[in-house]
């Protein structure tokens, strides 16, 4: 069986890499002969540090599907369309916001040092850091703060992108059209009803709505509706419950 695991606030918290409990489960999970993919809203790049080096060749979605990876290299890339880049640009300039853009590798940053994104960003120094107007290619961008981030948020529900809102953290993130952790986990062969998803938050519903199993840690309302099992945000618990399912569907 294939299990798909997001990231930040599933199995990793805090931006730390994976705990002793967590991985010791997920290497079971492993000799059971299941399939690890993982599927976060980070790109490939900021992904890489917080799993452990033996992990770092599993299959992987980022970007909230923009990106796909297998076996260390990005197998697939979803990007903006040169016109909807332009007003996202745009919209950057008009509400003064501060943004994380990324390319399939580099990125541009705008924000204060302390941010809690900041202090994720490619930690082991895989890319560049370059000025907005030399990015070539936009594959996926964060706003992290705005003069009017309503405003701000009404306009990009206009453009042809995949838009979410994190109230916890107050920044939006938005994808290419089309792009999400579904589509992602397609590119890799995920066939529906074929994997075990554990996820926490909005953005891993489209990969809920196709899972055979689905796994809400946390209590985000509308994951509950689709999750066939709760596991409170604890490690342990999430790493029992690891364990019981890959035990079950061996």
């Amino acid at each position: 069986m294939q299990f798909v695991f997001d990231v930040d606030g599933t199995i990793c918290f805090q931006g730390k890499p994976l705990s002793e409990p967590i991985v010791a489960a997920l290497d079971v999970l492993t000799r059971q002969g299941h399939e690890l993919i993982f599927a976060s809203a980070r790109p490939i790049r900021d992904l890489l540090p917080v799993l452990p080096l033996h992990m770092r060749q599993n299959a992987m979605v980022g970007g909230n599907g923009a990106f796909a990876a297998a076996e260390g290299r990005i197998v697939a890339a979803v990007r903006f369309d040169e016109v909807t880049a332009e007003a996202i640009v745009r919209l950057i300039r008009k509400y003064d916001a501060d943004y994380l853009v990324d390319s399939t590798w580099d990125y541009a940053y705008s924000s204060r040092a302390d941010h809690p994104i900041r202090r994720n960003l490619d930690p082991e120094r895989l890319a560049r850091s370059l000025p907005l107007e030399q990015m070539t290619e936009m594959v996926k961008a964060v706003f992290l703060s705005s003069s009017d981030l309503t405003g701000l948020t009404e306009e990009l529900r206009r453009l042809p992108v995949v838009l979410y809102r994190h109230g916890t953290e107050d920044v939006v993130d938005v994808s290419p059209g089309g792009a999400d952790k579904w589509t992602g986990l397609q590119a890799l062969n995920v066939k529906p009803r074929g994997f075990v998803a554990f996820g926490n938050d909005a953005n891993d519903a489209p990969m809920f709505r196709q899972a055979f199993r689905s796994v809400c840690v946390g209590d985000h309302e509308e994951l509950l509706t689709l999750s066939t099992e709760q596991v409170p945000a604890d490690e342990r618990l999430i790493a029992g419950r690891i364990r019981a399912l890959g035990e079950q569907l061996a």
